[in-house]
């Protein structure tokens, strides 16, 4: 019998072309075969998702509760200090409501297609990986305390322990729903997932049975009370491609920025950053920290350094910006000459993304990364007819 650890995979939008083969040759049931399905093999690939969903739960891959539930969700992990932490959460049918009344994005979509996930939702008709949500409400952590033994385990190629129960209790169910019911929950992770269900729901809608809710009136969430022990935020960095060689990038970040030289680039470099209370800047001749200016803190739309950068990119000449988690792979790019140069970004604060959220201002895309990332196929829920 296959392990849980070769069968679940991480959210579609990081894996990687050698990530997805390497976790198809863990397992023919790899959850990453319906995620991120081929276009060979004949046929639409939305269509053989629905296919390999359909013979997975025909042939017993997949065990289908016989009862509704929640489930609670640790993550234990080391944070970047590498101190013990843990995530802890519940997953559940979240209802769909527009965004800014029930549910607040916090920081703006690329415009990449959605029709992707559209399309796989139309054809399999479920949601295979949860969206992550923040409950700025109380006393939601009091009621996921986890068993002595969760009933699934996995363990990623980062070394967290993801773990996984049931919660049917009624009085359980009750308390969850209340704590998260009682102020509006912001996504931190899954927005276009979330815009994905609200457009399909508004599709059903013509269908649907009067008086019966639908499936499709929900979508299926990981939900976390928002306080910082219980979040690990980091930030998304900037690749800066296709600018001319000759253009002088530092002179063109001094308006806005002191821009000073640092020392070389290593693990050290976002402390460096917090202490000095800025940026890093990455050219293929020398790193810098750029701390911002007045005239840029004024401009920039929030406190924070996406914000700020967007000020200054907008005077640049014609570029490719592209967004890269992790210090190190900025810095590889840089060096091996993908990209021009590299800006890293210090985080944003779990206080600044709820306070943003509510101010209903979302913050520059791609400016927050929450980690660790709960695996897709520890629960698959399905919209039913």
């Amino acid at each position: 019998m296959k392990s849980l650890d070769d069968v679940v995979c991480p959210p579609y939008d990081v894996i990687s072309d050698s990530d997805r083969a390497a976790l198809e040759a863990r397992s023919p049931s790899n959850v990453v075969r319906l995620e991120l399905p081929h276009d060979d093999g004949g046929g639409n690939r939305y269509e053989r998702a629905r296919e390999l969903l359909d013979s997975w739960r025909d042939g017993g891959v997949l065990h289908r509760d016989g009862r509704p539930a929640f489930y609670g969700y640790r993550m234990s992990y080391s944070d970047p200090s590498g101190r013990p932490a843990r995530t802890v959460g519940v997953i559940g049918a979240l209802g769909l409501e527009p965004p800014g009344e029930g549910i607040l994005p916090h920081e703006e979509t690329t415009p990449k297609a959605k029709t992707d996930r559209l399309e796989l939702l139309r054809a399999t008709r479920a949601n295979l990986s949860p969206i992550w949500c923040l409950s700025p409400g109380t006393g939601l952590s009091t009621h996921l305390e986890p068993p002595d033994h969760p009933l699934e385990r996995a363990l990623d190629d980062d070394g967290i322990v993801h773990e996984m129960w049931p919660i049917t209790d009624p009085a359980a169910v009750a308390a969850i729903r209340a704590a998260v019911e009682s102020q509006p929950v912001l996504i931190a992770d899954g927005h276009h997932r979330f815009e994905t269900a609200l457009h399909y729901k508004e599709e059903q809608r013509a269908g649907a049975t009067p008086g019966t809710p639908p499936d499709e009136d929900a979508v299926m969430a990981l939900v976390v009370e928002l306080t910082e022990e219980q979040l690990t935020v980091q930030a998304i960095h900037r690749l800066i491609l296709g600018l001319d060689p000759d253009f002088d990038i530092v002179a063109a970040l001094e308006e806005w920025f002191d821009v000073t030289p640092a020392e070389p680039v290593d693990r050290t470099i976002l402390g460096r950053m917090r202490e000095a209370g800025g940026m890093a800047l990455l050219t293929p001749k020398q790193a810098f920290l750029a701390r911002p200016r007045e005239k840029v803190s004024e401009a920039a739309t929030h406190d924070l350094d996406s914000s700020r950068l967007d000020v200054a990119l907008s005077g640049f000449p014609a570029h490719q910006l592209v967004f890269q988690h992790g210090w190190d792979h900025c810095a590889a790019a840089v060096a091996s000459g993908a990209a021009s140069a590299a800006v890293l970004l210090r985080p944003a604060t779990v206080d600044q993304i709820a306070a943003i959220s509510r101010g209903g201002v979302r913050m520059p895309p791609k400016t927050t990364f929450f980690w660790p990332k709960p695996r897709t196929g520890m629960v698959i829920r399905e919209l039913l007819a």
